[in-house]
């Protein structure tokens, strides 16, 4: 499925997609999980979270609910997913805008943020990016020196297990009751593909470090997705008198 196409079907699926993620165990608690991985100090006062691909603002309630005093931007390509996100109660120190988010730059940061943030979120992002690499680029340059990134992510590529439970879930549950909710299985088809064509948790690291950044882990989340949904957590390096080259 083209990037364009992936768009335009979750703009179909933005108005059931708050109940498709409900019948998911676990979806909201280990978005707050990977949202604490952040590490960040306190309750966020005085902070710049950006939250890419917020969707219909889960990711960015996660974030609310590590760092309620944080000021937190969600971005998001598709406009049905933000017309949902808004349509939500958030305080005023939350705020969405629609970008794509491989195409932000610090100058935009400094128009609509103020500035570098401290950190990125990004749920279920990368893997629907058609340039992984030019998104961690962009993140990079987002980011202030020391800032953190996480990506809360499928990957099931390095394990036959999680491949299993994955498509076992996918074709048992998501792609029926997405069609059931929204009319049509396009998006869940692509959902289960999209995973088992992505990166293992290994090379996504790597492609990490590669784009710049340091102190690059993983670690899974628990329940029924153990193996399957992973928290890969790095930082911009403080040097910043070069590129990815200055990573030790």
């Amino acid at each position: 499925m083209k990037d364009g196409a992936v768009t335009d079907e979750f703009d179909h699926a933005a108005g059931a997609y708050d109940r498709l993620v409900a019948a998911n165990p676990g979806y909201h608690a280990h978005l707050r999980i990977s949202a604490r991985r952040l590490g960040l100090p306190g309750d966020g006062s005085g902070l710049r979270l950006l939250d890419l691909g917020c969707g219909t603002g889960a990711s960015t309630a996660a974030l609310l609910h590590a760092f309620p005093r944080a000021r937190i931007t969600g971005v998001d390509a598709s406009d049905g997913m933000l017309e949902a996100a808004r349509a939500k109660p958030w305080p005023a120190s939350v705020s969405f805008h629609r970008a794509r988010a491989e195409e932000l730059t610090p100058e935009w940061a400094a128009e609509h943020l103020d500035g570098p943030v401290d950190a990125v979120f990004g749920a279920y992002l990368i893997r629907n990016c058609p340039d992984p690499d030019a998104l961690l680029s962009a993140v990079r340059a987002l980011l202030r020196p020391g800032g953190r990134i996480v990506l809360h992510e499928y990957s099931v590529a390095d394990s036959v297990s999680a491949r299993m439970v994955w498509s076992a879930v996918c074709w048992g549950v998501v792609i029926p009751a997405g069609r059931v909710l929204t009319g049509r299985a396009d998006l869940f088809r692509y959902l289960w593909r999209s995973v088992l064509e992505f990166d293992g948790r290994t090379a996504l690291l790597e492609r990490m470090r590669r784009a710049g950044f340091a102190s690059v882990a993983g670690a899974p989340l628990p329940g029924w997705q153990y193996g399957v949904t992973h928290t890969f957590v790095g930082r911009r390096p403080l040097d910043t008198r070069g590129g990815p080259a200055d990573v030790r």
